[in-house]
């Protein structure tokens, strides 16, 4: 489902060269979960952005569902963006000016893929019921990364990349989000590929890599 072959990044600062992945090697399986830890700096993010198709390597390879992410078009990219990706951030990224219901449904709009009895799951496994008609600043933090998970997995999407997703909560609700975020990933017969600082949180995943100096490892 996800293959990177040699990727390698590195970023220009002033004439200071940053080398921020080196010969990345990494196969996901469609359905899995991966965790993706590592120190600040480390390129985490930087990984994620590049296979969404954000940002484009120096060298190597990314193959996902078959296409080379880096030689697509943006036009194209942003169709697998709409279609076949699902970002979730530690910022939610809600519309402001939407309610909850049209938040969660924004996504499966934009790509033609509403399914209205999965939806009525969602809102009702996520506690969102009677937030249906609020706008997000009348939302907690917990109930707007609900929102944004919901939105996210409502068009079940091949691959969800999620960088941090509940770096903004405490403790007790990032368990909470979290169990029910792997859950309903699996639900949609989705893949997840989530950045986290978190082992308590890298716990609901499948799989769990550590990426140190521009490489993975897979954690024992």
């Amino acid at each position: 489902m996800l293959s990177i072959d040699n990727l390698s990044k590195s970023y220009h600062y002033a004439d200071v060269r940053q080398d921020v992945l080196s010969g990345l090697d990494f196969d996901m399986a469609a359905g899995s979960s991966i965790a993706l830890l590592g120190e600040s700096g480390s390129g985490k993010s930087t990984l994620l952005h590049l296979i969404a198709g954000l940002d484009r390597p120096d060298s190597g390879e990314i193959l996902f569902a078959g296409h080379r992410i880096h030689d697509e078009s943006e036009s194209a990219l942003a169709e697998m963006r709409r279609h076949r990706l699902s970002l979730v951030f530690q910022q939610f990224h809600l519309i402001a000016t939407l309610t909850v219901l049209d938040n969660i449904r924004f996504q499966a709009a934009l790509c033609q893929r509403f399914d209205p009895d999965y939806e009525g799951e969602l809102v009702a496994r996520l506690g969102l019921v009677t937030q249906l008609d609020k706008y997000p600043y009348q939302l907690s933090r917990g109930q707007q990364q609900r929102v944004a998970i919901a939105r996210a997995l409502l068009h079940k999407p091949q691959l969800v990349l999620a960088d941090e997703p509940t770096g903004n909560l405490d403790e007790a609700s990032s368990l909470e989000v979290m169990g029910l975020f792997s859950d309903l990933v699996k639900r949609a017969g989705s893949s997840l590929l989530m950045v986290t600082h978190s082992q308590a949180m890298a716990a609901f995943m499948d799989r769990r890599v550590n990426l140190h100096n521009g490489r993975l490892a897979e954690i024992e």
